[in-house]
């Protein structure tokens, strides 16, 4: 871990970090170490649970990147799942260890439903980060799992916060690009949101009709489907 965490120091800069905070990342726990070269040390690395653990202990948010690439995602419980996102501190590390590590592990869906209540503002946005990645990366899961999720979006939609409405509307917009099924009822939702009186809602439901009813989204469903 030690020779982890010298690794990532070296390949720090100054520039980099200051880029990091200008997107939410606190500098006071960066190195400032691009994604690409992260994402080689962890190659490098190998799966490792004992060393994920220990990286994530160190509350640096490089050491954090890497552990999500390295852990084991059938070693991974759901204490364990709580417990990281309760760290979360930022969108950037809440939506790495959901896109490349929690949406692996067979708790994911568990932990949509979980999170999507909860009020801290990061364990929220890791709701529907999670939702998102699931939507992109599970194979599996068939429709009505995914549609199941859908009222826990529209519910969410409320939320005016930036990471948490942001984080909606990627899982809104994910799921109904998902299947013509679910594009459907996500379109459904979509329109419902999009004439809310209320910002946030409308702001969430504009912006998933524009990319769900496009000409793009319509032609990739009818790919699929063939």
């Amino acid at each position: 871990m030690d020779e982890a965490l010298a690794w990532l120091k070296r390949h720090g800069s100054t520039r980099t970090r200051e880029q990091m905070a200008g997107f939410g990342i606190p500098p006071g726990k960066a190195f400032g170490v691009p994604m690409k070269d992260m994402q080689q040390l962890a190659k490098r690395l190998g799966r490792d649970h004992t060393l994920a653990a220990a990286l994530w202990a160190t509350g640096q948010y490089e050491a954090r990147i890497v552990a999500a690439y390295v852990d084991v995602p059938e070693r991974v419980t759901p204490g364990q799942m709580d417990r990281w996102c309760r760290d979360f501190d930022n969108w950037g590390i809440c939506d790495t260890v959901c896109f490349v590590l929690f949406d692996r592990t067979p708790h994911a869906f568990a932990k949509v439903t979980q999170w999507s209540r909860r009020r801290e503002e990061f364990v929220k946005r890791a709701a529907f980060a999670l939702l998102a990645s699931l939507a992109l990366h599970d194979k599996e899961s068939g429709d009505a799992r995914f549609a199941a999720c859908l009222p826990l979006v529209e519910k969410a939609a409320a939320d005016e916060r930036n990471f948490v409405k942001k984080g909606v509307s990627w899982a809104l917009r994910a799921v109904g690009r998902r299947s013509a099924v679910l594009n459907a009822e996500s379109v459904a939702v979509a329109r419902r949101l999009a004439a809310s009186p209320e910002a946030a809602p409308r702001w969430v439901g504009k912006g998933a009709l524009r990319e769900l009813t496009s000409a793009a989204v319509k032609k990739g469903l009818k790919s699929r489907r063939g």
